[in-house]
């Protein structure tokens, strides 16, 4: 929906992504194993929910309502009930109405959604976050967990790793639909990484992976699924990280702003956000992501916006197939011809339709719920030339934000300019 009340983003806060790989990640090999712990999951909330406060110069009393976007506290953390958990960040937020937003992958951007509507029922400033810890079980139940995310009791057996095997299905599809390989997405898992690679809260900051490194076979990257059909294609490179981190925004209409105590004039306004939803574990068509283009063209219409008009863009690439499908769906190329925009160097910093500057979900990380959140704090602070090393040399006014919830079952789509 385009908002009637101006929305506009005015700060936020961020954790590092972490996880296996992160030089600061404790395991059982890190030095510190023992000594230190990861930070929980209320850690990173609290951590989040306070520096976005102070990133705009407010106290938190000054916050009339909050969201939590997150997937799988139960699972993960033991621990539901999370808007409580936010409200437990500062005195300042007793009384004030909190709530957690579930939609898989797509929590942080429903969250932002719900923060969007609150605006346009009244709210003037609005505390958005989006939390996730997943690193506290193994893989493969991990995994399993995650798979509540696909329609569990009809495609959970496709393969222990659900997920992945999902996505592989899609690859097939695709490469076999187009005439190319899977090696054809390595360019880009290679940009992902490279542009991770200069980010300081990047998941896989240290990791260097070349386009050919992407593309082979290999000990280091194996194709290691179960279901003999889909094992050859998709590589651990393919995929997204497991993380743990939060990332907060804080929301205003025109009287918040100047509640404010600092940042109004950085403020990057919400032009539509639009949420679609298909029916789960029924993809029509596994070649295209029919739900994210419907979100798209919702939002393109209600703004008058077109794919040319976006200047940066935060796309959902829980696997390199992904990257490629949400650039089509969102109008950047022709259905076909994702993989070739990283290959042409189309969506690097130096493109012209950069993409997932600090490395997206396969460099940056997925902690799931803040996903959604992270995309649009992105975004403000590419506009503001906030960004460090990967700034753009130009900054950019206008962007798109695109976060999907399972296989492409739920997706936000959230349009933003800086005036």
């Amino acid at each position: 929906m385009k908002p009637n009340r101006r929305v506009t983003v005015a700060g936020g806060a961020i954790t590092p992504f972490i996880g296996k790989f992160h030089p600061d990640f404790i395991w059982k090999k890190h030095p510190d194993f023992g000594v230190k712990e990861n930070p929980s999951l209320e850690q990173l909330l609290h951590r989040v929910a306070l520096g976005a406060c102070q990133d705009v110069g407010i106290d938190p009393a000054v916050v009339d309502r909050g969201y939590v976007g997150n997937f799988v506290g139960e699972l993960f953390c033991h621990q539901g009930h999370l808007g409580a958990m936010a409200a437990a960040a500062h005195q300042g937020f007793l009384h004030t109405p909190f709530t957690r937003v579930e939609g898989a992958c797509a929590s942080g951007g429903l969250a932002i959604a719900a923060g969007v509507d609150a605006i346009q029922a009244g709210a003037d400033v609005v505390l958005v976050t989006g939390v996730e810890v997943q690193t506290t079980y193994n893989a493969k139940d991990g995994a399993d967990f995650l798979a509540r995310a696909a329609h569990y009791s009809q495609e959970r057996s496709i393969d222990p790793f659900t997920f992945p095997a999902m996505f592989a299905r899609r690859t097939q599809a695709y490469c076999q639909k187009y005439g190319v390989a899977p090696a054809a997405l390595a360019a880009i898992v290679a940009k992902a990484y490279s542009n991770a690679n200069r980010n300081p809260n990047a998941h896989m900051r240290s990791v260097t992976l070349t386009e050919q490194q992407a593309a082979e076979t290999s000990d280091n990257n194996p194709c290691f699924l179960d279901n003999e059909s889909l094992n050859p294609w998709l590589r651990l490179s393919d995929c997204s990280q497991v993380s743990d981190g939060g990332c907060a925004v804080i929301l205003c209409s025109d009287e918040g702003l100047q509640r404010l105590g600092q940042g109004a004039d950085r403020a990057v306004e919400i032009h539509a956000c639009a949420v679609s939803c298909g029916p789960l574990g029924q993809v029509p068509d596994y070649t295209r992501m029919d739900v994210t283009a419907a979100a798209a063209s919702s939002a393109y219409s209600c703004t008058g916006w077109n794919a040319k008009d976006i200047q940066v863009a935060e796309v959902h690439d829980c696997f390199s197939i992904s990257e490629a499908l949400m650039c089509e769906a969102l109008g950047f190329c022709n259905d076909g011809e994702g993989t070739q925009l990283a290959a042409e160097g189309a969506t690097s910093l130096q493109g012209p339709i950069p993409v997932n500057t600090g490395g997206g979900l396969m460099g940056f990380g997925h902690p799931v719920g803040a996903t959604g959140v992270k995309q649009v704090y992105e975004l403000y602070r590419q506009m503001n030339g906030l960004c460090g090393d990967y700034q753009l040399a130009t900054s950019p006014q206008r962007g798109v934000c695109a976060n999907m919830g399972g296989d492409d079952r739920t997706s936000v789509v959230t349009l933003l300019e800086k005036n």
